[in-house]
């Protein structure tokens, strides 16, 4: 492991909190240390407050922050005395703690400080870097691996056997560690869990990190060599949403599943022992909260949902709090048709599972390489599972967002209604994906979000689309017909059959071969599946000069009210807008709209709202509406059409 510490881009030695984040930093850069937010740091400095006395200070990694992007608002500052004296206690309950910790703030508004602040306020030394090293984890996780540390480090480090996060684990620190520690003492073992070090500046500290994960990489062969590529299988898509809705069953809500495959994933899958190695546990028990205790191996959630509220009653007796059952659904699924599928309530927890999974691959394969892979007992996990403080946590819970699980494909997304449309969607906890034939479509993208670029004409590329969607979230139960065009105004005696032939392909041909594609997908939606078509007030109104427009509008509004017919008995539901005069699209530049306005003898800003109401019809209104029609508020309603134009005689 390459140390990263550069003299030249670090904080001088006169800003130890300075330091201590740049430290913390180059850590949390590195997936074989640290994974979505795990890891902490500390400092202890001495300040001085109101009154003007001096007063020991520890600036620990707050809850919440990722060590890869933390700046110093990450860190809560406690007074170390009285965290010391918490130490001097037999007994105390995680909940307590959490408590007293909270009341050692100086700041109260400071983040919750995190759960092993004892551990740090425990160790004399004025830094420590505490990881979840890879290399460490393959090193412990085997039938010896006390033995396999002493043979490493020898007595440069102090060995602490396993025993959950949170106060017992500091107390049994507060005993192991002052019984044998020296002055050559640089680490702190904690087996099954991670490594601690220490120094008198944050350099020391990382230096000595680096330097003790670098020999447990050299020891257990990682990072391992490079597998061969092979040749991805395909996935039917189809079978993968099927999966997705069976996962989403177990969980009770709708649920994502993301597919991820690799060369050392796929050399995993194919292993003739997977079940039996897989099925061991989690490398650390703080994955759990990520991965559940195992995998599931094939495709049978219903089966794996039984044995997993067979595990939490097996256990519920060692349970220190009133037990909540978590849902029992898979989180990470090992086929080797199928590949590694991670899922979740959120593009976030998917990815998270994926990550921790990915790596849990490698450290697997390192320890079977030494002496065989051994996870902690089935009871350890549980007990970290169904933590007092994670129990508490659901107790508090939140608000869910409405369509958090629910997966959207939108089309025309790069500008206008469609943007909004995606946008509003995206608020309110969908994972969307967005086509449009503007390659300006992927410059939003994150965990949530899909841009690609596609031309709703090119079947093969529609095809291609779906099979993105299913393989990033699992399948398909939004679906928002947004792209349309807008040609040149044509009388009918002076026909233009290219153009012709391209509007009605664009808004009415590409929306009917969509939906031909994408109905076994709204078929197995969790909650069922929704369309929505953006029409257009044409289709009810026509004007001179637009009949291409307005005879494919109306034709795509038929294409709706058919699929409403034929897919009610699906659960499928399909409405459509029809918005009039939303100016802040593409289609209306500030010349055209003065032009339109001045024709009228109107200002702009009256004639855009040259409705009954006088209201102004924007893209966000659109999308808003598009939105709430995929709701529970219109659970009930199929084959409508709405306008969204502010009241027209012409329409009513």
């Amino acid at each position: 492991m390459r140390n990263r510490w550069s003299a030249a881009d670090a904080p001088d030695g006169s800003a130890p909190i300075a330091r201590l984040v740049y430290a913390s930093r180059l850590l949390g850069a590195d997936p074989g240390l640290v994974l979505h937010g795990g890891g902490n740091t500390s400092v202890k400095t001495t300040v001085t407050d109101l009154t003007g006395e001096p007063v020991a200070v520890l600036h620990v990694k707050g809850s919440g922050s990722d060590l890869a992007t933390m700046d110093a608002s990450g860190l809560t500052a406690l007074r170390l005395e009285r965290l010391r004296a918490l130490l001097r206690l037999e007994r105390l309950g995680d909940s307590d703690m959490m408590n007293e910790l909270r009341c050692a703030r100086l700041d109260a508004r400071a983040p919750d400080p995190s759960v092993e602040t004892l551990l740090h306020a425990l160790l004399p030394h004025p830094v420590v870097l505490h990881s979840h090293a890879d290399a460490l984890l393959a090193l412990t996780n085997q039938p010896d691996g006390a033995r396999l540390v002493g043979e490493l480090y020898g007595d440069s480090v102090v060995v602490v056997p396993y025993v959950m996060p949170g106060f017992d684990l500091a107390r049994r620190c507060a005993d192991l560690y002052p019984a044998h520690a020296h002055a050559g003492t640089v680490g702190m073992v904690l087996l099954h869990h991670g490594l601690f070090t220490f120094g008198a500046d944050a350099e020391e500290a990382y230096r000595r990190h680096i330097d003790l994960i670098s020999r447990a990489e050299e020891r257990m062969g990682l990072p391992r060599p490079p597998v061969a590529a092979v040749p991805p299988r395909p996935v039917d898509r189809v079978r993968l949403a099927r999966l997705r809705r069976d996962v989403s069953a177990t969980a009770d809500a709708p649920m994502l599943l993301s597919r991820h495959e690799d060369p050392a994933v796929r050399a995993f899958l194919d292993r003739p022992d997977l079940a039996a190695v897989a099925t061991r546990g989690p490398v650390t028990p703080d994955h759990v909260l990520r991965t559940k205790r195992i995998p599931l191996v094939g495709t049978d959630p219903a089966g794996y949902a039984d044995a997993y509220r067979r595990y939490v009653e097996r256990h519920r007796p060692r349970a220190r709090t009133t037990l909540t059952m978590l849902d029992p659904a898979p989180r990470v699924i090992l086929d080797p048709e199928l590949g590694m599928l991670t899922t979740g309530r959120s593009a976030a927890e998917t990815l998270m599972a994926r990550d921790i999974y990915r790596h849990t691959v490698d450290v697997i394969e390192a320890a079977e390489a030494v002496g065989g892979y051994r996870a902690l007992p089935a009871e350890d996990i549980f007990d970290l599972e169904y933590w007092e403080l994670e129990q508490a946590k659901l107790r508090r819970g939140g608000p869910t967002p409405e369509f958090a699980g629910e997966v959207a494909v939108v089309t025309g997304a790069a500008s206008g209604i469609g943007r909004a449309c995606a946008e509003a969607l995206l608020a309110r906890g969908a994972c969307v994906v967005a086509l449009d034939r503007d390659p300006s479509v992927g410059a939003a993208d994150g965990p949530a979000r899909l841009g690609l670029t596609v031309d709703v004409t090119d079947a093969a590329a529609v095809d291609a689309a779906l099979d993105a969607a299913v393989d990033r979230f699992g399948g398909v139960d939004i679906v928002v017909a947004a792209a349309g065009i807008f040609p040149p105004s044509r009388a009918i005696a002076d026909p233009d059959p290219a153009g012709w032939q391209r509007t009605m392909a664009v808004n009415a041909e590409s929306v009917a071969h969509l939906f031909g594609r994408a109905h076994p997908l709204l078929a197995l939606a969790p909650r069922g599946g929704r369309v929505v078509v953006i029409a257009s007030r044409n289709a009810l109104a026509p004007g001179p000069g637009a009949v291409a427009y307005s005879a494919s509008k109306a034709a795509v509004t038929q294409v709706a009210r058919v699929a409403a017919l034929e897919w009610a008995g699906d659960g499928i539901r399909v409405n459509v807008l029809h918005p009039d005069a939303v100016f802040d699209t593409g289609l209306w530049s500030p010349e055209v709209l003065d032009a339109r306005a001045r024709h009228y003898g109107l200002t702009v800003a009256e004639y855009k709202r040259r409705n009954l109401l006088g209201a102004e019809i924007t893209s966000a209104r659109v999308g808003k509406l598009a939105a709430t029609l995929c709701g529970e508020t219109f659970a009930a309603t199929t084959g409508a059409q709405i306008s969204v134009d502010g009241g027209n005689e012409r329409v009513i």
